[in-house]
C-alpha cells in the first residue's frame, strides 16, 4: 500500500474507487486501524460516486509509531482533575497527517468523515485547513469540552487498561471492550472478533492507543473554533453511546452554524451494518449540498 510522508511521519493509506471521482477521506478513532472502516462500507460509498481513502493514524496500524515516555493513567487522572497535560503530539499534528495523505494523492479538497477520535481530527482539519474541506461529517464524537461527551463511569477503565500481549488475550479483550461500548441490539461478535484478529496480526501496539488518548486530552476544547467552520457539516451520533455521550454530538452540531444533527436510535459507540445505509445516505446528501 502507498505511504504519505511528512516531518518524519509516514502514514499508510488505501484507496477505493476511481480517484477522478469526488474524494472522501475516512478518519478512524482511538487505537483503531483503518481496517475498522469495513471494506463493504467503503464500497458502499464508492457506489454513491466517491473515491474513498482510508488510512492508519500515527501510532496505530502500519503508520509511524511514537515511542514517548508517558504514564497514561497518571496523565489522564491529572487531566480529569483539571491539570495541564503534556503530550508528544496533538490532534493538530494528526490532522496534519491526514492532510499529508491528500497531498500525496494530489487532492486539493475532500469530503472529510471521522468517527470518535477521528471525528475530533476531522473537526480539527475543518478548523485548521478549511481550504482542503468540501464537507465535514463527525460521527460519535465531541468537541473537547469537559461538560459534554463524557464516558459512562463503568466504561472509563476501557480507555486506560492495557490489553494482554498474547494474541488470544488481546483479541478477547478487544471483543469484550467492543461489546461493552457497542450497540446493544446489533452487536455482531463474529464480525468484531474477525476484525480484532486481523488487527492484531497486522500490528499490535497498545502503547499508541494511550498516546493518542493523551493527544485528545491535551488538545482542549474546539467549540469556539468550530463556530467559525463554514463547511457544510453533518453530525451523527447514537442515542445509547456509553463511551462518548450523545451530548458531545449535540454540542458539536450546536457549535457549527447550520450543521445537521442525525441521532440514530439504538446505536452505541460503533457502526454496525444495520446503520450503514442511513449513514451513507446522509453523507451522500451532505456532499450533494456541498
Amino acid at each position: 500500500m502507498p505511504r504519505a510522508a511528512h516531518d518524519a511521519i509516514e502514514i499508510e493509506y488505501e484507496t477505493f474507487g476511481n480517484l477522478e471521482d469526488p474524494p472522501l477521506l475516512l478518519v478512524m478513532g482511538l487505537g483503531s486501524q483503518m481496517i475498522s472502516w469495513d471494506e463493504e462500507f467503503c464500497e458502499g460509498l464508492v457506489d454513491r460516486g466517491f473515491a474513498v481513502i482510508r488510512y492508519d493514524n500515527r501510532d496505530v496500524g502500519l503508520s509511524t509509531k511514537i515511542d514517548a515516555d508517558i504514564d497514561v493513567v497518571e496523565t489522564a487522572m491529572a487531566a480529569f482533575a483539571g491539570g495541564k497535560v503534556e503530550a508528544p503530539y496533538l490532534l493538530s499534528d494528526m490532522a496534519g497527517d491526514a492532510i499529508s495523505v491528500l497531498d500525496d494523492l494530489d487532492i486539493e479538497r475532500a469530503h472529510i468523515v471521522g468517527a470518535s477520535m477521528g471525528g475530533m481530527i476531522a473537526q480539527t482539519i475543518a478548523i485548521e485547513h478549511p481550504e482542503r474541506v468540501w464537507s465535514l461529517t463527525s460521527i460519535m464524537s465531541t468537541t473537547g469540552d469537559a461538560d459534554v461527551g463524557q464516558p459512562n463511569p463503568e466504561v472509563l477503565p476501557l480507555l486506560l487498561q492495557a490489553p494482554p500481549a498474547d494474541r488470544a488475550g488481546a483479541v478477547a479483550s478487544s471483543v469484550a471492550a467492543s461489546k461493552a461500548i457497542g450497540s446493544p441490539e446489533h452487536f455482531d461478535e463474529e464480525r468484531v472478533r474477525a476484525r480484532a484478529e486481523r488487527s492484531y496480526d497486522r500490528s499490535f501496539y497498545p502503547k499508541g492507543t494511550g498516546q493518542q488518548l493523551v493527544a485528545i486530552l491535551a488538545s482542549g476544547s474546539r467549540t469556539e473554533a468550530l463556530r467559525k467552520v463554514e463547511a457544510n457539516t453533518l453530525v451523527i451520533h447514537g442515542d445509547v453511546d456509553p463511551l462518548v455521550n450523545v451530548s458531545g454530538g449535540e454540542r458539536t452540531a450546536e457549535a457549527v452554524d447550520g450543521a445537521e444533527l442525525l441521532i440514530l436510535e439504538g446505536m452505541g459507540h460503533d457502526l454496525p451494518v444495520n446503520y450503514w445505509s442511513s449513514v451513507i445516505e446522509a453523507i451522500t446528501a451532505l456532499a450533494a449540498r456541498s
